[in-house]
């Protein structure tokens, strides 16, 4: 069944048009967010992923963010830099795949307990696809989390993540989860502490912004 189309064409549109796998040819083997964002995220995980489950970490790199001190049945890895999965600990397998190319994912029906997107979602020019992927590899009672702060690579990112604020952001990735059937996601919007000196004087981090879709039994 085709995806339901969420998106006008001109929203997809990116400064950079060049292939993806090109701005990715290089691993950038550094942090993208702050470590209060990090460890907001890891609390998350620790909170909503069971130890036995099967984990999809979709659009990773070189580190997962998953808690060091649980051990997961499985956890496979997706991006688009085959050195930095390589180098991601967490991960037991990997693949490489452009999904603003291809969005159909390599993997069966109810296959995974969860799925996590952390700033990778505001790169996709064909949300729904990936969406409705999702909802077909999750298993019932599964659940995808997509979690993202305001940082991008701007040129690299559709014209409805780089005309929209943070609302605009968690409102766009719940309507597009919902048309492709999920239930109506859970929102996370927190503010975190700043590193260092600047965080013990109240200064802000990094905000944390989470949307958690949960798949129906049936």
């Amino acid at each position: 069944m085709p995806a339901v189309r969420v998106l006008e064409e001109s929203q997809r549109y990116k400064l950079d048009g060049s292939d993806d796998a090109l701005f990715y040819n290089e691993p950038r083997f550094v942090h993208h967010l702050d470590a209060g964002f990090r460890a907001r995220l890891t609390q998350l995980y620790r909170e909503r992923i069971p130890p036995c489950a099967e984990v999809l970490d979709l659009m990773s790199s070189w580190v997962s963010h998953l808690p060091d001190d649980i051990t997961y049945d499985t956890v496979v890895g997706h991006g688009l830099n085959d050195e930095e999965l390589a180098a991601n600990p967490s991960l037991d397998r990997h693949w490489v795949q452009n999904l603003n190319r291809d969005q159909v994912l390599p993997l069966e029906n109810d296959s995974f307990d969860c799925t996590l997107i952390v700033a990778g979602w505001q790169y996709l020019q064909q949300p729904e696809a990936i969406a409705a992927e999702l909802l077909r590899i999750t298993r019932p009672r599964g659940q995808v989390i997509v979690a993202f702060s305001n940082r991008m690579f701007f040129t690299k990112a559709p014209q409805v993540w780089t005309d929209g604020d943070d609302r605009d952001h968690l409102s766009y990735v719940a309507s597009v989860l919902m048309a492709q059937g999920w239930p109506k996601p859970e929102i996370v919007a927190e503010q975190t502490r700043g590193e260092g000196v600047m965080g013990l004087l109240g200064g802000k981090g990094d905000p944390f912004f989470a949307v958690v879709a949960t798949k129906p039994l049936g």
